[in-house]
């Protein structure tokens, strides 16, 4: 017999004495899944993705090939308001996160940066960053209030609603109580939702504006309606260079294949294109690593996937790093086979309003790429 033959032969065997019929999952994981309770297809169709992923012998990768296969949904948590900032240090990834009055030793808030310039060009850089207000430098890798300051400042107006679908450390919504904007705050991690309410916590003089953080997940933003923000301003993980919440199921700087990672990320991406405006603009500041010496275009990636869903590129900025592990230990990486990144992107995205023209944009220039 043809050797392919055969194969196809001993594939057709093998699948037909499996219990779940699922390419990839062999007689060793149909038995633990079955250890588990998951006996039929149907059980496994009714079953929760996340614990399904705790399975031993699982993960991510395994059980979201899995869902694909049988074209389920993976059920994420709708968003829950919560008002109750921290009292106490909350951790973050390894890191003890103590409330801005605690960490300044004060309560005194300086309203104004003592340097205040609107940025002009495509390349930005603040060396310092900025601690005004209640902003700190505790959470590590959100963006400097530089960036969020200025992002607002140029795309948005005052008594508009700023989103911020992976909030953090509470950067971004902080600018917006000094900037007279309204802010809409969620993160997936409640530590990070009581941080955020914690940095809100001060007073700006003849300020109406209103602020309301949220668990949750960016790709269920439930309780925001189409077309009702005015701008988004964020500054998501990249991929897992940092694991911001272990600890919490649906995080997704835990997801450790890229290709997972990204497939994830694009639902974040359509649910923030619904809830924006039409005309409205979407910022994000993302940067790339290294992987076995090489580069990896995390960037890159995240433009096309926020051009597959229906956004234009209005602007793409570099900002040079500072304060970051390359610069600080630049003799640890001396004989490093790569070269140390120093930038990342902030790219600023708007969507379509069926009225201004955009000759030549980037929904043109990448007609013929498939970004599906």
């Amino acid at each position: 017999m043809d050797e392919i033959v055969i194969i196809n032969y001993l594939y057709a065997w093998m699948m037909a004495k499996s219990i779940f019929g699922i390419p990839g999952i062999g007689p060793k994981k149909e038995q633990a899944l079955v250890d588990a309770g998951y006996r039929s297809l149907d059980d496994l169709k009714a079953a929760d993705f996340y614990e399904v992923v705790e399975v031993p012998g699982f993960g991510m990768k395994t059980v979201h090939e899995m869902w694909d296969y049988l074209e389920l949904e993976i059920r994420y948590p709708g968003m829950r308001r919560v008002d109750v900032p921290m009292t106490e240090p909350v951790m973050i990834e390894n890191k003890s996160i103590k409330t801005w009055r605690a960490h300044k030793k004060t309560d005194a808030v300086t309203i104004e940066p003592d340097e205040d310039k609107v940025e002009r060009t495509t390349v930005w850089s603040f060396p310092k960053r900025g601690d005004w207000a209640t902003h700190t430098a505790q959470y590590r890798g959100n963006w400097p209030p530089q960036v969020a300051r200025n992002l607002i400042r140029l795309y948005s107006s005052p008594g508009d609603t700023v989103l911020d679908p992976m909030v953090g450390g509470g950067t971004t919504p902080v600018e917006c109580k000094l900037l007279g904007r309204n802010s809409i705050s969620v993160d997936i991690n409640p530590g990070a939702a009581a941080i955020t309410l914690d940095r809100l916590d001060f007073e700006v003089p003849d300020n109406q504006t209103s602020h309301g953080v949220y668990v949750g997940d960016a790709r269920n933003l439930d309780l925001i309606g189409d077309g009702t923000v005015d701008m988004i301003a964020t500054h998501p993980p990249y991929a897992n260079i940092i694991h911001y919440a272990p600890l919490i199921r649906g995080d997704i700087s835990e997801y450790t294949d890229y290709p997972t990672f990204f497939s994830e990320f694009r639902k974040a991406i359509r649910e923030m294109y619904r809830v924006v405006k039409p005309g409205g603009y979407c910022a994000i500041m993302i940067g790339d690593t290294h992987s076995s010496s090489h580069f990896v275009p995390i960037s890159t990636h995240m433009m096309l996937d926020f051009l597959s869903c229906g956004f234009i590129l209005k602007e793409d900025i570099i900002k040079r790093e500072w304060n970051c592990e390359s610069d600080r230990y630049l003799s640890k990486y001396a004989g490093a086979e790569f070269m140390l990144t120093m930038h990342e992107h902030i790219f600023v995205f708007v969507k379509p309003d069926g009225k201004t023209k955009c000759q030549n944009s980037s929904a043109l220039f990448f007609r013929d790429i498939d970004l599906s």
